[in-house]
């Protein structure tokens, strides 16, 4: 192996999947702190919106998975049930409550039967806001020297812009895309070294790019996130969602031929598709793990593992470099559950998953366990001459 096999021969990031998760409940500060300890080069938190229009790290605006909110009897009544994407959503929702109510809820352990270990620590950390996790990084950044990038998500656009109701059945009308772009620049926040925006919907990829970040002064790089998304493609080529704001002409400068079906039937995986990507808003593209290396799912686990390699390897990687593209793919994780097996039926060790997609040539990858993500990728650039290695302590 003479070098990396990325774009620019770097080394592939290590971005932590919503601080680490593995270890702590996820979207916490204290998650986010761990991870930086463990090496992560980014930390990721996702973004939804309160009732007072304030961002804060949650994965879903549905809060009753990751926090504590089901024993507030005071928030007993604020329990619905809204249409999230075109699949019905039972629970609480962060667009029904203020930051100050939201201050009064504590995170909890989104998977305990996998991560038991975690559930420990719930009910003992806060939600945190963005602005909180842009301290954070400041915070860390002041004191050791270090360089930390954040890779904020927006969660759901067209939810919060146009089709979600609050409790009373207002809509939302909450455009994130804008306030993410504002909390950036308020807090001073803009270095394109040290931010990527991401994204699994189009339109609002496409407005940053070309309206948003003009007008605010700057250009920050775009994922374009791939496989579980583009419900705003399905939204906007819904006549019967006009009256909402569904218009296909959003689409207009992406010179590539798009339909309701293009976020299922394959459209954007395709190079051409790639290569409207990058012409229009994108740097990046952030697919799933099994879009590069596919797996099938067993009929009977196998020592507690219910997948395994087809022993294929896609074009995607190198479709996406051919197009400009880096590629940062999710998630990597060591819990026995999203393990694999390899095409013979033996098992792949955890670590090893890191190491078959750094072969790939990704520029990074989203892991719940940072310091496993920053051992491999350390090892691997010892092995080839390239980097020191890092000594971060727990």
């Amino acid at each position: 192996m003479d070098g990396f096999a990325t774009l620019d021969g770097e080394a592939p990031l290590v971005i932590a999947h919503r601080g680490a998760s593995g270890l702590r409940p996820e979207h916490t500060l204290e998650a986010y702190k761990l991870a930086i300890q463990l090496g992560a080069d980014f930390i990721e938190p996702d973004l939804v919106t309160t009732r007072d229009g304030v961002l804060i790290d949650r994965h879903e605006p549905e809060l009753g998975g990751t926090t504590d909110v089901a024993s507030h009897p005071e928030f007993a009544d604020r329990y619905t049930t809204k249409m999230l994407d075109g699949a019905p959503v039972s629970g609480w929702f962060a667009e029904d409550f203020t930051l100050a109510e939201i201050k009064t809820l504590r995170a909890v352990e989104r998977i305990p039967d996998i991560r038991p270990g975690n559930t420990q620590y719930n009910g003992l950390y806060e939600i945190p806001t963005l602005d909180e996790v842009i301290a954070l990084v400041k915070q860390v950044e002041a004191e050791t020297g270090r360089q930390i990038g954040i890779i904020p998500e927006t969660k759901h656009p067209t939810y919060f812009a146009e089709e979600g109701t609050r409790l009373d059945g207002a809509p939302i009308h909450t455009d994130t895309s804008q306030l993410l772009i504002d909390t950036l620049v308020r807090d001073g926040f803009t270095d394109p070294d040290r931010v990527t925006i991401q994204s699994f919907e189009t339109e609002n990829l496409i407005r940053l790019q070309t309206q948003i970040m003009p007008k605010a002064g700057i250009d920050i790089p775009l994922i374009q996130l791939m496989n579980e998304g583009g419900y705003d493609i399905t939204f906007n080529f819904d006549p019967s969602k006009a009256a909402l704001g569904a218009d296909p002409s959003v689409y207009a400068e992406f010179h590539f031929p798009l339909s309701a079906d293009s976020p299922t039937n394959g459209d954007l995986y395709t190079p051409e598709a790639l290569q409207a990507m990058h012409d229009l808003y994108a740097e990046l593209i952030g697919p799933y793990k099994d879009d590069i290396l596919p797996t099938i799912t067993l009929d009977e686990p196998v020592g507690g593992i219910t997948r395994q390699l087809t022993g294929e390897k896609t074009s995607l990687v190198d479709d996406a470099h051919a197009a400009g593209l880096k590629v940062i793919l999710y998630t990597l994780r060591d819990d026995l559950p999203f393990a694999s097996l390899y095409p013979d039926g033996t098992p792949r060790p955890y670590d090893q998953e890191y190491r078959d997609f750094i072969a790939t040539g990704v520029d990074g990858f989203f892991t719940d366990f940072a310091g496993t993500g920053r051992t491999v990728v350390d090892a691997v650039a010892r092995e080839i001459s390239l980097a020191p290695q890092h000594d971060y302590a727990f």
